[in-house]
């Protein structure tokens, strides 16, 4: 028995340091992916990050004379607790009309907003090209960026990063241990891995969801204005704005690169302020922030591109804005992984914002249910507002 014991013994050590000895061999974002597993919106603390800081001064939003009359439904209250809200909020005439927090989460605390990210990089492309910093939009990336030439990156435009139709080798793939987007997540290495990815496909055709598109157009932006994207971004963005707290931009290492692909942490209130630039047309409270024809365009759908089952006019995407029809109208919106949605509402003149922990995996088109959920019980909030304003009126 004893021999048998230690046979066992040698065999767990020796499973154990052939784990070790594979661990090491991994490559550094496999490593950190391993360690911390599946991304949370409560990641801040995991990763060197630059702060976007808040103006000295802050424009609050007020609060609406009907601030949280109006409720959840029981079925409404289960499935937001089934995708673990942590915020949900309506903004209605740029009052506060719904603020709600859940799993421990309040009005102060920060959460990746992961792909939102994106949009807020289309505005920063916007804020460059009105300040001449980008010159033309279909001007070369290889007019800021030199070294890239290689093959079909020699064609690639900034308008084509700006519709993800820039043909890079991309992985999108999110569960997977070696995918680009894991390394570009985890790793610590974003400019050589962005810049060094062959364009496979030809440039300005087809529109495919690609992060490294994005990637690439926010170093694109830093090169054309000389800052890096985080103080950019507080100085044509978050002071503008008036935010109310400081935001923070996940970099790949300390001192690097933002991940502009995915990893900007801001509150429920803060991040609504996007809302009302897609409300405003690039305005917030009558100062103009981007120009509205840029933001005409980065919120109309780019139909020249086909879409990405390669059959039909691209009808849902613009310059990193995703433009949903629901219920016969049109809705432009900001939205990221886990669930994360800042949606325009122009018929009430309203912002819907839900950040939470979990999304649907049920697809229909381009678009999870989740969204038509939370879009359902916005619309009937607003409906049941105007209804009540309309009343008291009589």
């Amino acid at each position: 028995m004893k021999r048998k014991t230690k046979i066992s013994m040698a065999a767990i050590i020796a499973a154990i340091a052939i784990i070790a000895i594979i661990y090491i061999c991994l490559p550094y974002y496999a490593r950190q992916a391993l360690i911390h597993l599946y991304p949370k919106i409560d990641d801040k603390e995991l990763f060197f990050r630059d702060t976007v800081h808040a103006p000295d001064t802050a424009m609050l939003w007020a609060k609406s004379s009907d601030y949280n009359r109006y409720g959840f439904t029981a079925g409404e209250q289960a499935y937001l607790d089934s995708m673990e809200t942590v915020s949900f909020l309506i903004i209605r005439n740029d009052s506060i009309l719904v603020e709600n927090y859940r799993n421990g989460w309040n009005d102060t605390l920060t959460s990746n907003i992961y792909s939102c990210t994106k949009s807020i990089v289309g505005l920063l492309a916007g804020a460059a090209y009105d300040d001449g910093s980008i010159g033309n939009l279909d001007d070369g990336v290889s007019e800021y960026i030199p070294s890239y030439i290689k093959g079909l990156q020699a064609e690639v435009t900034v308008r084509d990063l700006l519709t993800m139709s820039g043909g890079m080798a991309w992985d999108e793939a999110y569960s997977s241990l070696f995918s680009l987007t894991t390394h570009g997540y985890y790793g610590n290495d974003l400019y050589d891995l962005v810049t060094n990815l062959e364009v496979t496909e030809a440039p300005g055709i087809q529109y495919d969801y690609r992060s490294g598109e994005t990637q690439l157009l926010a170093f694109v932006i830093e090169a054309a204005t000389g800052k890096t994207l985080s103080k950019y971004a507080e100085e044509k963005l978050w002071k503008p704005l008036g935010a109310e707290h400081n935001a923070y931009w996940l970099l790949d290492k300390e001192g690097g690169d933002e991940k502009a692909f995915c990893c900007f942490h801001t509150t429920a209130r803060d991040v609504a302020r996007f809302g009302a630039l897609m409300l405003g047309h690039g305005k917030w409270k009558g100062h103009r922030i981007i120009s509205e024809d840029y933001m005409r365009q980065a919120l109309s759908p780019a139909t020249y591109l086909k879409d990405e089952w390669g059959e039909d006019s691209l009808d849902y995407y613009g310059y990193q804005f995703w433009i949903q029809r629901y219920k016969d109208r049109e809705y432009r919106l900001m939205r990221g992984m886990l669930g994360q949605y800042i949606v325009a509402i122009p018929e009430y003149d309203a912002i819907m914002v839900r950040l939470g922990k979990k999304r649907s995996d049920e697809y229909v088109r381009e678009s999870t249910v989740d969204l038509f959920e939370y879009m359902d019980i916005a619309l009937r909030i607003l409906g049941e507002s105007t209804e009540k304003k309309d009343c008291s009126h009589e």
